[in-house]
């Protein structure tokens, strides 16, 4: 009760008061600050990993040993019977140089299957052009974005790209196939990905290696929604054997993955230390409520309150101010994280994939944060309150009131013979009696 007055006081407007308020207001803003940054990483996060998703299908069946392998040699008819497989799409991959006028660039030439497009969903990110890899016999490539800024190419050009392989069984680089298609669009996903690769058809692609028909280098494997990722990795393993490697999106980047994991974590120690930083306010507004109370304190020890029980109750307006503190922080970095996402207040540049500021709100950030404010105010408040000089603050306001009684008692000499005062008088080891009675004589002595 004493705590929750001293901190919602209105009677009281002083320089305490505006310091307890300062110190709620920095936990507020630094709390609503940790959940806004947090949200703000999580949606950055999340549109990174689908973007790369479009190329990194949930499965990846490769061999152990060697480049290719036979579609016909491991049933590939049987994948797609495999409980929770959704789709299976033949791959080709190879390095190449592409040619286009007078530049060139070396690219990652992607070979796929009909199947590729509706499974990974590339053929919903066309930035300019179509999805189009074959039409009447004639092969067209789909471009990354900074490739097709490279090479300066149009999509809507009728001049022709000459696409360099190495052939196969040779160490040369001077002995290459090469082949001609024309540029059917370009897709705009995520720069890693936008400066590297080219998608073709598998067929341009397995001419150009010279592969058999049923020859390639991955399958792509895309599951159902309801599908158990490590249950069919383990039952296509079972199937496949030992001779392939199936990987599921964490082993296809698994540098990518732990980078964003641990810049997560550094970016919640910082916004940690921030939350500490604001938090030692409380250290000066406690400290100077002590003393500014000091009168409370001797009163309350008038009435036979224990200096344990006095700091109990400073120790509670420290918690008083860190709980509201903490949780209107979480209540406003709420709101503004549900406005960023229905409104995109915070716009990104005109050329990003999205319009605004990806927003994704955790259940685990808002409990983390709560717990990560709520222990380092304890500790500092508790810090605070045993650290303060309680029982010298009493013993302070005594000899005070002691020196203004004896004061008077030698002024009021010329009129009275003896000043009665009533004073209390205790030790601070003792609790002190409702009341003590102390006479003055002529000379001021007790």
């Amino acid at each position: 009760m004493l705590a929750r007055r001293y901190l919602f006081s209105r009677n009281q407007k002083t320089v305490v008061n505006v310091i307890s308020w300062i110190s709620l207001i920095g936990i507020t803003v630094s709390t609503m600050a940790m959940i806004v940054v947090l949200s703000v990483y999580n949606g950055i996060g999340e549109l990174t990993q689908t973007l790369f998703n479009v190329f990194d299908s949930e499965l990846v069946v490769k061999p152990a040993q060697g480049k290719t392998f036979h579609i016909s040699d491991i049933g590939y008819d049987d994948l797609q019977n495999v409980s929770g497989v959704d789709q299976v799409s033949a791959i080709v991959e190879e390095n190449a140089l592409i040619r286009y006028g007078k530049s060139d660039v070396i690219v990652t030439l992607r070979g796929v299957d009909k199947n590729y497009g509706s499974a990974s969903g590339i053929d919903t990110l066309v930035a300019e052009g179509s999805y189009l890899l074959k039409e009447d016999g004639v092969n067209y490539l789909l471009v990354g974005w900074t490739i097709m800024a490279n090479l300066g190419v149009n999509s809507m050009s009728n001049i022709p790209m000459t696409v360099y392989i190495p052939k196969r069984g040779t160490t040369s680089v001077l002995s290459v196939d090469s082949a001609f298609a024309f540029p059917s669009g370009t897709f705009r996903i995520q720069e890693e990905i936008d400066k590297k690769y080219v998608i073709a058809d598998i067929d341009f692609v397995r001419n150009l290696m010279s592969y058999e028909s049923d020859e390639v280098t991955a399958l792509a494997i895309t599951l159902n929604d309801d599908a158990d990722l490590e249950k069919v990795k383990a039952l296509l393993q079972a199937k496949l054997g030992d001779g392939f490697t199936i990987n599921d999106r964490y082993d296809q980047n698994p540098l990518y993955y732990k980078v964003f994991r641990s810049e997560r974590l550094g970016v919640f120690l910082v916004l940690t230390l921030i939350v500490l930083i604001a938090s030692l306010n409380l250290i000066a507004s406690l400290s100077l409520l002590i003393i500014n109370k000091r009168k409370d304190i001797h009163t309350l020890r008038t009435l036979g309150l224990s200096t344990p029980h006095i700091r109990k109750v400073f120790f509670t307006e420290g918690i008083l101010i860190a709980l509201v503190g903490v949780v209107s922080g979480l209540v406003l970095g709420a709101v503004i994280c549900l406005l960023q996402q229905k409104y995109g207040i915070v716009k990104l540049g005109a050329n990003a994939v999205v319009p605004a500021f990806p927003v994704a709100m955790r259940a685990i950030d808002f409990i983390a944060t709560f717990l990560i404010v709520t222990v380092i105010s304890t500790l500092i408040v508790l810090f605070t309150v045993r650290r303060a000089k309680i029982g010298m603050v009493v013993l302070l306001v005594v000899a005070l009131a002691l020196g203004s009684c004896s004061r008077k008692g030698i002024h009021m000499s010329k009129h009275r013979k003896s000043r009665r005062c009533n004073c209390p008088t205790f030790t601070q080891s003792d609790p002190p009696p409702q009341s003590s009675t102390v006479y003055y004589d002529e000379g001021g002595s007790v």
